[in-house]
């Protein structure tokens, strides 16, 4: 059996806010994760309390800044470095700011919409014809013995 999960969509005005509400009914932070769409980025930040998860989700264009959340869930600090150093977006008033540094990357922003090579959607398969009621009449049958 699956749990209920809920995600909200919010804004990047409103992410410190709603995040700070979650941690005073008892959240705690379980995950940040970014996502390269085609011409953004998806933000998820989810959260946990008794089991049931609630996430925050955001949408970010390139060049826009994302506010922390390390001054109210500490342990965010690595998320957002990781966020800024792999896909580029930068993330004002870390708490613990590597600049760039947490990874070495042979690719600056290996992550970034300029860097990542985003799948084409499956083409649909040519349909095939069935057979003609016809033309499996005409094909001989073969006796039983002479199968193989």
């Amino acid at each position: 059996m699956t749990e209920p999960q809920e995600t909200l969509p919010i804004g990047r005005n409103d992410l410190v806010g709603r995040v700070a509400q979650l941690f005073s009914e008892g959240y705690r932070l379980v995950q940040i994760g970014c996502t390269t769409l085609e011409s953004a980025y998806e933000l998820n930040y989810s959260f946990d309390k008794d089991y049931r998860f609630k996430n925050l989700r955001m949408t970010v264009v390139p060049g826009e800044e994302v506010p922390s959340i390390s001054v109210i869930f500490p342990n965010a600090f690595l998320y957002e470095n990781e966020i800024h150093d792999l896909f580029g977006i930068v993330v004002k008033d870390i708490a613990i700011d590597y600049g760039g540094s947490l990874y070495r990357t042979a690719i600056k922003t290996p992550f970034s919409i300029g860097n990542v090579k985003l799948p084409e959607p499956p083409k649909p398969k040519a349909e095939v014809p069935p057979k003609k009621t016809e033309e499996l009449k005409a094909q001989p049958e073969i006796p039983e013995g002479q199968k193989e």
